[in-house]
């Protein structure tokens, strides 16, 4: 089970994301990523009815993730834990919320797409039942015109 944020504070609880809420959210986005989603990009995942939940405990962005429905499957776009949280398992919880999400409504398969960098994230993504099965050439911006390869992760529900 995650840490308390602090002692004595309240229990985090996940919330859809809300408009209101996307400059808060963009403060965590900037934190966590040297690049990071814009304002756009949120905007047009709650334009789209993507599935957002922001990770709350008490008043303050724990993190979020953002997930988008298939047929008979789902895609996680975004999973964000503030830096200042990392480390105390709140992404776990909210990789099992999403997989609950996603087995609601008889997805068979969950996907993403990580960094080839990102080792933590990988980790946990196998940790969660995860499986490499591909690799995207230069998908992500890495700075200075570079650009990084993503793997392509999947894990089954059924």
């Amino acid at each position: 089970m995650p840490k308390a944020l602090v002692p004595g504070a309240p229990q985090a609880g996940l919330v859809p994301l809300r408009l209101p809420m996307l400059a808060d959210v963009l403060e965590v986005e900037q934190r966590a990523y040297a690049h990071p989603w814009s304002r756009t990009n949120f905007a047009d995942v709650l334009r789209s009815g993507y599935h957002a939940q922001v990770l709350m405990g008490g008043d303050t962005i724990v993190g979020y993730y953002v997930g988008m429905q298939g047929v008979q499957e789902a895609h996680l776009l975004n999973i964000t834990v503030d830096p200042r949280y990392q480390r105390q398992g709140w992404a776990r919880l909210m990789m099992q919320a999403f997989a609950l999400w996603a087995g609601s409504w008889q997805a068979q398969t969950l996907w993403l797409e990580v960094r080839v960098g990102n080792a933590r994230a990988i980790a946990l993504y196998r940790s969660e039942g995860f499986e490499v099965v591909g690799q995207r050439k230069a998908y992500y911006a890495a700075g200075r015109g570079q650009r990084e390869d993503a793997l392509v992760m999947r894990r089954s529900l059924g």
